[in-house]
């Protein structure tokens, strides 16, 4: 097994590779503006890292967030290609999963990255591998009863100290956390989902209303 796993659904473009042991290369870099322009130089590194080539991967893991449209894409898109042209399977992992796989926070706990428009993207998990629910969009007040007491994990968490005053590491998801997590559970037997993207919501970028196309005569 080697799987080659990526997230770009929050500022973080993360990279890694693990051989079905362990994670053997990893790159990670937060600039929320060059998902595009960062993710396939830090494929390369990865597989110099682990002085290997694009051809021995055998399975793509891809974080499927929820995360913004325009980075959430970039990993997306760029697992779907790669998948198609060396012919593997593609797996996708809830973002917030790897989140709180990553996290040393025995339980219960929240997981919430940046939403941006003053919301998050939060779910709650009984422990670092149960997620307890579904990946959501809110603002933090409107939280605040639900989430009240329990210790956070991620950057969602940190902008937002009054709903979240108990606040963990990480604050972004690596590959490294979502190889490993994806690993553990093949091995286990469970079917991974497919690498659909958890938007949440439209994109910020819309047309506008009344717009009017204006054809050539």
């Amino acid at each position: 097994m080697l799987l080659l796993a990526l997230d770009t659904a929050t500022p973080a473009v993360t990279v890694a590779l693990h051989d079905g042991t362990a994670v053997i290369a990893s790159s990670s870099q937060v600039d929320a503006r060059r998902h595009g322009e960062l993710l396939l130089p830090a494929v390369d590194r990865v597989l110099a890292e682990a002085g290997l080539g694009l051809d021995a991967v055998t399975g793509i893991v891809v974080g499927i967030g929820p995360g913004p449209y325009t980075g959430l894409r970039v990993g997306l898109m760029t697992a779907d290609t790669l998948g198609l042209a060396l012919g593997v399977p593609v797996h996708g992992v809830c973002t917030l999963d790897g989140l709180a796989y990553a996290a040393d926070v025995p339980g219960p706990f929240v997981v919430a990255t940046d939403a941006r428009r003053k919301e998050v993207y939060w779910a709650r998990y009984a422990d670092s591998r149960t997620r307890l629910t579904d990946p959501a969009v809110d603002r933090p007040a409107d939280i605040a009863d639900e989430v009240k007491g329990l210790p956070a994990v991620g950057a969602g968490a940190l902008l937002y100290p009054d709903t979240f005053p108990q606040v963990h590491e990480p604050e972004h998801v690596s590959a490294a956390a979502l190889a490993r997590l994806a690993a553990e559970r093949l091995a286990a037997g469970e079917e991974l989902p497919a690498p659909r993207p958890l938007y949440l919501r439209r994109p910020d970028a819309q047309v506008p209303k009344n717009y009017k196309v204006v054809t050539p005569k």
